[in-house]
């Protein structure tokens, strides 16, 4: 009795992973012994839908969206290119704070002009360990995907590391301006991580912080 007591009242975050990424990434496996102990739970749908290799930003929002169905959570945590699933999963309707991980704002450009020539493109997948195979046509879809041109409607932190090799700090530093210049929800902030790199995983208790800051204050 006393086991299934906890389990409902364990508190569901919807925790959307990176590109080239899973749900058994190291920062979702090192964040969960630290919300554990504030009754938090990490919903982490695999977003290589439908597969890697044919990877398709409408069916990486409908994975989101099923789990969010499933599991409704009290907040929603995007890290790199989940930043942006996170911010399309709430600006369609899911309402709850957001925490975004080193997230992959003002980038659209350079999905497609950073890429070589080919089809498939060849990458390397963080969650295989090796380089993987990836269809062209999920980059020229990315480059027309703008759900960071406005300030979502519900309070946010962003996360990001000063260092960040992936994801270009001054990017999303002016992306977070412009919503400030257009109006954040009360609350919002930027947090940055003045030796952080992508991974940000020497940085989880910052992040479990926030997530079960964000939580908190919705309470």
């Amino acid at each position: 009795m006393g086991r299934v007591h906890e389990e409902i009242q364990m508190t569901s975050v919807l925790y959307l992973h990176g590109f080239a990424s899973s749900p058994a990434s190291a920062k979702i496996g090192l964040l969960r012994p630290l919300l554990d102990p504030h009754g938090i739970v990490l919903n982490t749908p695999d977003l290589n839908a439908p597969s890697f290799e044919r990877l398709d930003w409408n069916a990486m929002i409908e994975r989101a969206f099923d789990a969010a169905r499933e599991r409704p959570p009290r907040a929603i945590a995007g890290s790199s290119l989940g930043s942006l699933v996170a911010l399309e999963v709430v600006r369609r309707g899911v309402t709850a704070p957001l925490i975004l991980i080193a997230p992959a704002l003002g980038i659209a450009d350079r999905w497609k002009s950073k890429l070589p020539s080919g089809d498939p493109i060849i990458t390397f997948n963080h969650a295989r360990g090796e380089n993987a195979p990836i269809h062209r046509a999920f980059f020229e879809q990315m480059f027309d995907v703008h759900v960071d041109d406005e300030p979502p409607p519900t309070r946010v932190v962003a996360i990001m590391g000063r260092n960040d090799e992936t994801v270009p700090f001054d990017r999303v530093q002016s992306t977070w301006q412009r919503w400030e210049s257009r109006g954040l929800a009360a609350g919002s902030k930027f947090i940055e991580i003045a030796d952080g790199d992508h991974g940000l995983t020497k940085s989880v208790d910052v992040i479990a912080g926030e997530i079960a800051g964000a939580i908190a204050l919705s309470s």
